[in-house]
């Protein structure tokens, strides 16, 4: 059974522990026998499920503030159980987090009843063929045509891609050059011009596709926030979610520590378990100081940001970073306790083997994340000269 004990840290409320509790206690009795075989089918069954059961009114909120430490908290406990059941509720919370905040409360009124309850899947469109983490050189077009604006370009790697009832997408509307010049759309999956151009395998797989957009008219009512806007509001959109994306990978740690445990007690080799070695005890030792330095890290930054800090750009960045990187160390090193068991498919190891490896690239792969870790740090340093 995974370590409770961090709930009891400053960190977190009476109504952080009681969520967690609860959100355990029905991922047991709903994610442990969940069929992979047909991805979309199975994030649609679990967007409805747990939009039954009242998860996903944690990942929008009308009144334009979500909880941080509710977000990771939720994603950790998932992620811990099932991983494709963490990525359907990251999704709801990500493709509306710019509608949360920094939508019209007729937006809001629109689509966050319908995302939160299970009834719309939504996603958030961003990434380009030619600019990943380098949004300001995003080249997807949206002209002004009167009460309309009309995009022209394409999006990639976007999740939920092919299944979302709603894209979040961002285009160039030209206001100023770079960054500057973004602005922010909702576009319905049903627009006219809106095309699925591929679907993406990846080695665990989710619903992933390339967009492509042809004279797709959408009102001017659907821009989220002001005209070149769109950069600052992924920006605020990704500071929220990049903490959740740590504390999904630290999810999927303590998953893959649970199941050393297990191994290298019941394990017998020469006449004693696995765990008597000192050499495995090393393993173990490692595994739990990694877990609980990532979760001080996403859980400070989960409090920073909830305690009223305008951004945590560096608190986010240090978690993500942290997290992603030792989480893929943790279930190497639980893969490899489990000798050739550890690479056989179906096994929970070897599963989340491939599950852990995309944490380190999307929402800023890990090399960009030193680069806004140093920049801060640079940026601090010199305010003080």
């Amino acid at each position: 059974m995974a370590d409770r004990s961090f709930l009891t840290w400053p960190f977190f409320e009476d109504s952080h522990r009681d969520l967690a509790d609860r959100l355990d206690v029905w991922a047991k009795a709903n994610l442990s026998q969940l069929d992979h075989s047909d991805t979309d089918a199975t994030c649609r069954n679990l967007v409805k499920v747990m939009g039954d059961a009242g998860w996903l009114e944690y990942s929008a909120s009308e009144a334009g503030k979500l909880d941080v430490r509710t977000l990771c908290l939720i994603r950790e406990t998932l992620a811990r159980h099932d991983g494709l059941a963490d990525f359907a509720f990251a999704m709801q919370g990500l493709g509306t987090g710019a509608i949360t905040l920094f939508g019209t409360q007729a937006q809001k009124a629109t689509w966050l009843a319908q995302t939160r309850a299970g009834r719309a899947i939504s996603a958030f469109a961003l990434t380009e063929p030619q600019s990943g983490s380098d949004v300001a050189n995003s080249t997807m077009t949206a002209t002004r045509e009167g009460d309309f604006y009309v995009l022209n370009g394409e999006k990639t790697w976007i999740s939920n891609g092919g299944i979302a009832d709603v894209y979040t997408v961002f285009a160039r509307t030209g206001e100023a050059p770079g960054a500057r010049g973004l602005s922010a759309f909702i576009v319905p999956a049903n627009t006219a011009g809106l095309n699925i151009k591929e679907r993406l395998e990846t080695i665990a797989p989710h619903p992933l596709a390339t967009l492509e957009f042809k004279d797709c008219r959408v009102p001017v009512v659907d821009m989220i926030g002001a005209p070149g806007q769109g950069f600052a509001i992924a920006m605020s959109v990704l500071d929220v979610f990049r903490s959740t994306v740590a504390a999904a990978a630290l999810g999927f740690a303590r998953r893959a520590l649970d199941e050393a445990l297990t191994r290298v007690t019941k394990r017998q080799v020469q006449g004693q378990a696995l765990a008597e070695l000192q050499l495995v005890q090393g393993h173990i030792a490692e595994m739990a100081l990694d877990i609980d330095a990532a979760a001080l890290l996403i859980y400070r930054a989960g409090w920073t940001k909830d305690s009223g800090a305008p951004r945590i750009t560096r608190e986010a960045a240090m978690a993500k970073l942290f997290a992603t990187e030792q989480a893929q160390v943790i279930i190497d090193k639980a893969v490899q306790l489990h000798g050739g068991d550890g690479v056989r498919s179906g096994q929970t190891v070897e599963r989340l083997y491939r599950e852990i490896r995309a944490l380190r690239i999307y929402e800023g792969a890990s090399d960009v994340q030193k680069i806004i870790i140093a920049r801060q740090t640079l940026g601090a340093h010199k305010e003080d000269i």
